[in-house]
């Protein structure tokens, strides 16, 4: 509670307190806005590292639970493994020998094969990522080719900081208007 209680105010402070200390300003009352907008700078870090915690770990969490999910290939290829892991057991029981060293290549190899289907699965795991590579590379015909971690940057700067604006869109819409002639 003491937490949800702290993350209200500071949301509540960063969106009235622009307003406030522009109001403040405009009255001549420059030390008082200048401690006004002080306090904005601090509540709106705050929220937006906030933000950037919330949505950083909810990003991980859908992602690590798409990139965990079992498709018939990796079943497949867990299931190879596991019997090129049973029979190297077998095999190797007695000792180390030409056919134990066999098993133990398969092994390796059904390893490898295994580390492939859940990789393949794990790169599908974020398609929004994905297809915003694909259309900023389409648009810039090749030109831009962004990264992974340049698209997930991106999403989490804009998750963190678009809900932070409304108290400076208050502060624009108050702002007072030049008299018409």
């Amino acid at each position: 509670m003491l937490f949800l209680t702290i993350g209200v105010a500071a949301d509540l402070v960063a969106l009235v307190i622009p307003s406030c200390a522009a109001s403040l300003w405009q009255a001549r009352q420059r030390a008082t806005a200048l401690v006004g907008w002080t306090i904005w700078v601090a509540t709106f870090v705050f929220a937006v590292t906030a933000g950037v915690g919330f949505a950083s770990v909810n990003i991980a969490d859908v992602t690590l639970s798409r990139a965990s999910r079992v498709t018939p290939a990796v079943t497949a290829a867990q299931a190879a493994l596991s019997d090129a892991m049973t029979a190297r057991d077998r095999e190797c029981k007695g000792g180390v020998g030409k056919f134990c060293r066999e098993r133990e290549t398969t092994v390796n190899d059904r390893r490898q094969a295994w580390d492939a289907a859940m990789h393949s699965v794990g790169q599908t795991a974020d398609p929004q990522t994905d297809a915003a590579i694909r259309i900023v590379a389409w648009i810039s015909r090749g030109l831009m080719r962004p990264t992974e971690d340049d698209f997930a940057m991106l999403r989490l700067i804009l998750l963190a900081l678009l809900p932070q604006i409304g108290g400076i869109l208050l502060m624009v819409a108050r702002w007072p208007q030049a008299p018409q002639p």
